[in-house]
């Protein structure tokens, strides 16, 4: 006990790991190199929490409250000794003095974690941003549920029939899980928990529109799947357009491509779920290193998750370019879990002298949900559907939630909404005038 006490207070002669970012990723590889006292470890994130980001569709339509799937990260940490937390911006690097920089100071590491995901890309228009938001923050998932709601709310007061016709058109860009999942809620807001809410409108005739580029949504999930997932949103009243191409964003309008043909669609509420792109920290790594990126900004790695030249410098979850082993491996939270516990154990088999073995992620499947009790999910060659599937999902996501009180009330929370319909969270956190022009003009 003696011997350990000395090493906690000699900090200068540990080994010093920083983690820039406190998603999936870089949590879980610094929870798993907190157990040897042996390391110093300094988490940064410019956020001071940890953010479920599968369930932001529920903040965004009322199911969930944002405490409810984010965690201050020295709360998840606070019981490891050895771990300090920044809460600040990273912006620079300087790979040759070891030196990370961030808003208010800088630290020095023996070896960088790089983790600080993805945000949205608009493909070259980012004039659509203001006018389709994405759902990456809880401050995205605040302003979609303010948008859908006041739309709600703005048609309850329109006497034109016209106007109340594009207050209550919706339009989902993006068939990809994301994408599924928000408009299947939207159809379960409009369809079921709304209905009795309003007197001069009805709830289930608003138009609730998904486009997808590709030729069906969920396009990464086998074919069976995914038209199971359209029967399930069509079933909620969600229109499926698929092999449809977004042209432009105008306000009140969007216009689309299919089979070479436009056409114009009028809808208030537009929601972005259709491409990402990687963080800024991606091109300082490039800059600053000479690491190749991809086409979406991702960092190219070797097959340690290291970089090229940089054996002390790792790039893990959603901003790493990973395909040593098949296809480039898609940003979702297991392959980020997967990649944070793998760098921890390839420290330690360094530190040790043994021997290290590349990254091998193991698939254990896909899901889906698509509104109350039906989901998709492939686990293998397992194809499930329907309320199996649905429970499959519930189990696997609260599985993931990072502390049990979350947990908890994330649990009882999904009970009383699957047997009352109800959904407790339909609050717009903005002056109601606003809000209301704000939805009949698709302006923030």
């Amino acid at each position: 006990m003696n011997t350990a006490r000395r090493r906690r207070q000699q900090p200068v002669e540990q080994h010093h790991v920083v983690i820039v970012g406190a998603g999936f990723g870089g949590l879980y590889a610094a929870r798993r190199l907190a157990r040897d006292p042996d390391l110093r470890i300094t988490v940064i994130d410019k956020r001071n929490y940890h953010l479920f980001q599968p369930l932001l569709y529920q903040v965004a339509t009322g199911s969930l409250s944002p405490g409810e799937i984010a965690t201050p990260i020295r709360s998840i940490l606070r019981d490891r000794n050895n771990v300090r937390v920044i809460h600040a911006t990273v912006t620079d690097l300087d790979p040759a003095a070891r030196r990370v920089l961030f808003k208010g100071g800088e630290t020095v590491y023996d070896t960088l974690i790089a983790a600080t995901g993805v945000k949205h890309s608009y493909f070259g228009n980012d004039r659509w941003r203001t006018r389709a938001p994405g759902l990456k923050t809880v401050e995205h998932a605040l302003e979609i549920r303010q948008r859908i709601f006041s739309a709600f709310e703005a048609a309850e007061l329109e006497p034109d029939p016209h106007e109340r016709r594009a207050l209550l058109s919706f339009v989902v860009v993006g068939g990809g899980p994301t994408g599924v999942e928000l408009a299947g809620a939207l159809g379960e807001l409009a369809h079921h928990t709304l209905v009795r809410d309003f007197h001069n409108i009805d709830t289930r005739g608003a138009r609730i529109v998904l486009v997808e580029g590709a030729a069906q949504v969920l396009p990464s999930y086998p074919a069976d799947l995914a038209a199971a997932a359209t029967r399930s949103l069509r079933r909620l009243g969600v229109e499926v357009l698929s092999d449809t191409l977004v042209t432009d964003i105008r306000e009140e309008r969007v216009l689309l491509r299919h089979a070479g043909e436009e056409r114009a669609m009028t809808a208030a509420t537009v929601l972005w779920a259709a491409g990402v792109q990687a963080s800024s920290f991606g091109r300082v790594l490039a800059e600053r290193t000479g690491a190749r990126l991809d086409r979406g900004g991702k960092v190219v790695v070797n097959a340690d998750l290291s970089l090229p030249g940089y054996p002390g410098i790792f790039v893990i979850g959603d901003l790493a370019h990973f395909e040593h082993d098949g296809p480039a491996l898609p940003g979702v939270a297991p392959v980020a879990v997967q990649q944070g516990r793998y760098v921890a154990r390839l420290l330690e088999r360094r530190r040790h002298g043994r021997r290290t073995v590349p990254f091998r992620y193991v698939d254990k499947g896909s899901m889906a949900v698509i509104g109350r009790h039906a989901a998709v999910a492939h686990i293998g060659p397992v194809h499930l559907r329907g309320f199996v599937a649905w429970l499959a999902w519930v189990v696997v996501h609260v599985t993931y939630l990072i502390e049990f009180g979350n947990k908890l009330r994330v649990m009882v929370q999904w009970a009383w909404t699957y047997f009352t319909r109800k959904r407790g969270v339909r609050l717009i956190t903005s002056v109601p005038e606003a809000a209301t022009e704000q939805a009949r003009r698709m302006h923030l």
